[in-house]
């Protein structure tokens, strides 16, 4: 595991890069001029190397991820068709609800629609097969022709196979393929891509798996694990993209400690999607009990991560986000 530091954006990052200073992250708008092998390690420069072979993984560049081309963050809208998640149960909740607002959200500039119809947050009851294909499909079929790649968000092979009949070509697991055994056979058997999000125990009972001895390096094995399972069934890296999750099974504590060194996970050679978005962390920091009025702690996590060349960040607030992104790269271009 390489933790980069010295972190660059833009233009600062491509004349880095080109006076040999810094290296790319992930073939991306960031670059590292520092790095670190481990947390209580002293930083290198990147400057002082000969042979930067060991360094190739987090500096290669990446093939557009479900068909887009990751030049910059891209905004993955979040779609609940669910009476019960934590910032925004019930606003979708019904297929006309859900079509409309899946474009309302693509109006806002979303690159990709999440669109799940089972609430993982803790404490959320599991939901069967047949109610979530009831609830996301009809909004698949409709939202298909509307010009952006739509991710079902599902820890069930059944309704991923269902999904991908219908129209969605991203499958995004909280689970990474571990919930349900067939789930990995599904993506290997089609052309899907898919998010490998860790996790740990259940919406029931991870809150009481948040133990770690260094969340950092626990939760980049455990997603290198299962990128290595993916590989394995026949899934190409470039069809893969990890996520720390956020929230799941971590503290607020080690939410903060992903999120300062996330850049790291690039290091797996696959896309990054980060999702914080409203989340409890940021309310307790804030002191914002509400989730939708998270907008601003989200928007600060938002360009935090475009900051260490994450390529896709999971967000309520689309509008809000694409605009933040914008002003952001206007200034880190200038």
């Amino acid at each position: 595991m390489i933790i980069p530091g010295g972190l660059l954006s833009g233009a600062e990052a491509t004349a880095a890069i080109a006076a040999g200073t810094a290296l790319p992250l992930a073939g991306g708008w960031a670059a590292f001029a520092t790095f670190r092998t481990g947390p209580e390690a002293r930083p290198i420069f990147v400057s002082s190397l000969t042979d930067r072979t060991s360094l190739a993984a987090l500096c290669g560049l990446r093939p557009p991820f479900a068909g887009l081309m990751l030049d910059r963050p891209l905004v993955a809208g979040i779609l609940n068709v669910t009476p019960d998640s934590f910032s925004d149960g019930g606003k979708a909740y019904g297929t006309e609800a859900a079509i409309a607002q899946g474009r309302r959200l693509v109006e806002e500039g979303a690159d990709i629609l999440d669109i799940g119809g089972e609430s993982t947050r803790p404490g959320a009851a599991e939901v069967s097969a047949g109610e979530q294909i009831d609830r996301v499909l009809p909004v698949i079929a409709a939202l298909a022709g509307d010009g952006v790649p739509l991710s079902v968000d599902t820890r069930s092979a059944t309704v991923m196979a269902a999904a991908l009949a219908a129209g969605a070509t991203i499958v995004n697991d909280v689970s990474a393929l571990t919930h349900d055994p067939d789930a990995l056979a599904v993506i290997a058997g089609s052309q899907t891509s898919v998010i490998l999000m860790h996790s740990r125990g259940t919406p029931q009972t991870m809150l009481g798996e948040s133990g770690y001895d260094d969340v950092l390096a626990e939760v980049y094995a455990a997603l290198a694990e299962r990128v290595e399972a993916c590989l394995a069934a026949g899934i190409p890296r470039g069809r893969i993209a990890v996520d720390p999750g956020i929230g799941f099974a971590k503290t607020g504590e080690q939410n903060l400690i992903l999120l300062r060194d996330m850049a790291t996970f690039h290091g797996l050679g696959c896309a990054v999607m980060v999702g914080a978005s409203r989340k409890r962390f940021i309310g307790t920091i804030t002191a914002v009990a509400e989730p939708a009025g998270r907008i601003a702690g989200s928007l600060a996590v938002a360009l935090h991560m475009a900051a260490q060349g994450v390529q896709i960040l999971r967000v309520h607030d689309v509008a809000e986000t694409r605009r933040a992104l914008t002003l952001w790269r206007a200034v880190v271009q200038a």
